[in-house]
């Protein structure tokens, strides 16, 4: 079936429906959601079966705008949205996107905005024509969210059209695909550069596009995509579980190559990617590094960033179907359900997952409407990989905490700005809030955990209940008092004032502010740092996690001295974002259906290999851990 075949099947299901009198102008596809404009949209409030019944036959998210007829003067429009919200919503930012008829309202309390029934939106509608698309504000100020949002609008006009190319490609003609292919192209057998290229004689599809931001030489640090053997714009989409570099941070460069078509993801991956990838190009300056890929490179590939929700169905290829499904790894983190053909085969990419409590998020997904191949992560896949409980975990933390300020010294954090950062700082909070950390310790962030901290706190929905409920209730964890943003020139201060609790990215000490207090702070035993996320092989925070004693290191004036490691190092599991031996077990155990076939990745070799043959043991599930490169017939 021809694009403008199912246009008409469309346009036919949506007359059937709806009367004449609601005068539909326009019906246009939109990516994978259908929108129509009317001169009537009351007729469409006044009856929301339309919209309801239009959804269940289409299957596809239905939106209803105004005719651009009934488009009011925009000054006018924001005089009448101010008048007609209450103050209480407290807008923050109110801009127009005459393409979509969309008038983007970004406030605190988007409830207020809504109104009870939708009546407040409603009357926007009729009173000024555009339609709203509520957006949550942070409860801090974010650079990099005002950023994406701005660009996002400012090319609205080139986002519509990406999306209508989209469309064409989605519906064009149907086929049950004779065979489906799955070849690995990065974080198999290893942790880093995670990227799976999935083919079907109609569809080619990349899951995730990874740096392996440990590696020592480029060879190892990028995924094999000189094994693509077809024009990179070729493929059809690019589906990203989740925001860390591992998985996201090579995608740019397809776009560099020429890619242009969708990237697939939550709403909170969108914009996080945003801040890690501007990061990483800024680290990649600082140390005088070619990167792979530019500013204007990961500005484009947003423009193609197409959102979805948790458990939302999405059309993605004539033959495929995407569903994301809450993960517990970080905000937004999604485990993938992709249904090819019409049942031909079912696959579940679990990508990075914590099956096990966490502060921030709710509990992972294990319940899928049909399942055959399994793709799990491995990370902590290791016979003796068990974690210590979480609560003797923060039991731990505490007591060096305790210690190390006893001694007049500082605790050094290294965390992934995005996940591990967040966690810590809801342990901390909470000691703080028991009177379990006296008042005088200072504790501060520094690199990009603020405006990562300030993104979870724009989708509130993505966390935890109780959490969620405290950033409604403009009492967020993230934006307590007791944390300060530590600014480069205040590095010395802090350290020589000692008695301080630093948060500091990044993760593995790769780069970034984490690394600059580490070669500060070392040497002097009174300070301790304190591991509580993965360390990738080659990196830095693995080595020294090892037991390394000294390394050289080029001081601010060019020269190269010797660093001594004297500190008190302390590593604690039971804070991963990643799930140890026995909750992949459980994952595995309690997964609903249960897969037919499993294949292991994103652990080092031995783990991979390991997990696998457990798995085949315990559930009689066949097994594999296949190298980067191994393609598999799935069907």
């Amino acid at each position: 079936m021809e694009n403008t075949d199912y246009l008409k099947e469309v346009k036919d299901t949506i007359n059937a429906i709806v009367p004449k009198e609601a005068e539909i102008t326009s019906i246009d596809l939109e990516g994978p959601e259908v929108a129509i404009y009317t001169k009537k949209p009351k007729m469409f409030h006044e009856n929301e079966d339309y919209v309801k019944n239009i959804a269940f036959q289409l299957k596809k998210k239905v939106n209803i705008r105004a005719d651009k007829s009934l488009l009011i003067d925009q000054k006018e429009a924001k005089e009448a949205i101010m008048r007609i919200v209450p103050e209480d919503a407290q807008i923050t930012e109110i801009q127009f996107s005459e393409p979509f008829s969309e008038v983007v309202i970004e406030c605190l309390k988007p409830g207020l905005v809504i109104g009870k029934g939708g009546q407040t939106s409603k009357q926007i509608i009729l009173e000024t024509g555009w339609t709203p698309n509520i957006l949550r504000a942070p409860t801090q100020p974010s650079d990099v969210l005002r950023g994406v949002r701005n660009h996002l609008n400012k090319y609205a006009a080139e986002r519509k059209k990406i999306l209508q190319q989209t469309a064409n490609k989605i519906y064009s003609e149907k086929s049950s695909p004779s065979w489906i292919r799955l070849t690995p192209l990065g974080g198999f057998r290893q942790v880093g550069r995670s990227c799976i290229l999935l083919e079907t004689r109609k569809t080619k599809v990349l899951l995730d596009c990874g740096i392996n931001v440990a590696a020592q030489n480029n060879e190892d640090a990028f995924p094999f995509l000189d094994a693509i053997r077809f024009p990179i714009d070729e493929l059809d989409a690019v589906i990203l579980s989740h925001a860390h570099m591992d998985h996201s941070g090579f995608i740019p460069y397809l776009f560099k190559l020429g890619y242009r078509g969708p990237v697939y993801c939550t709403e909170p991956t969108r914009d996080l990617i945003a801040i890690l990838l501007f990061d990483y190009i800024d680290i990649n300056a600082k140390d005088n590094k070619d990167g792979p890929y530019q500013e204007r490179d990961v500005k484009e590939m947003l423009k193609y960033c197409i959102t979805r929700e948790y458990r939302e169905v999405t059309d993605i290829a004539p033959d495929m179907r995407l569903t994301f499904h809450n993960a517990a790894h970080i905000l937004g983190s999604a485990s993938v359900h992709l249904h090819i053909g019409e049942g031909a085969h079912n696959l579940v990419y679990s990508a990075d997952i914590k099956y096990g409590f966490t502060r921030l998020f709710n509990n992972v997904d294990s319940n899928y409407p049909r399942l055959e191949t399994l793709i799990v992560e491995s990370t902590y896949g290791g016979r003796d990989d068990i974690q210590t409980p979480r609560e003797d975990s923060e039991v731990q933390f505490l007591k060096v905490i305790q210690e190390t300020i006893r001694q007049g010294g500082s605790i050094l954090v290294p965390s992934f700005a995005v996940g591990r950062a967040q966690e810590i700082q809801l342990i901390i909070e909470n000691f703080y809030r028991r009177g379990l950390i006296d008042q005088d310790v200072r504790v501060y962030i520094d690199g990009m955990i603020k405006e990562s901290s300030a993104i979870h706190t724009a989708y509130p929905e993505y966390l935890r209940n109780a959490v969620q409920k405290r950033v409604l209730q403009n009492d967020s964890p993230f934006t307590s008092d007791i944390f300060e943003v530590a600014t480069p020139d205040q590095r010395d201060e802090i350290i020589k004032n000692g008695k301080a609790i630093i948060i500091a990215s990044s993760g593995m000490l790769t780069g970034g502010a984490s690394v600059q207090y580490f070669y500060k702070m070392a040497e002097d035993p009174i300070n301790t740092m304190v591991f509580v996320g993965y360390q990738g092989e080659g990196s830095l925070g693995r080595k020294v996690q090892s037991g390394l004693k000294s390394i050289p290191v080029t001081m601010d004036n060019g020269r190269t001295r010797r660093l001594n490691i004297n500190m008190r190092l302390e590593t604690l599991d039971g804070f991963s974002g990643h799930s140890d031996r026995k909750q992949l077990q459980a994952y595995v155990r309690n997964l609903k259906p249960k897969p037919k076939r499993i294949l292991t990745d994103h652990g080092e070799a031995s783990k991979t290999i390991e997990l696998a043959k457990y798995f085949s043991q315990k559930f009689g599930i066949s097994s594999q851990s296949i190298n980067n490169l191994d393609s598999v017939r799935l069907r």
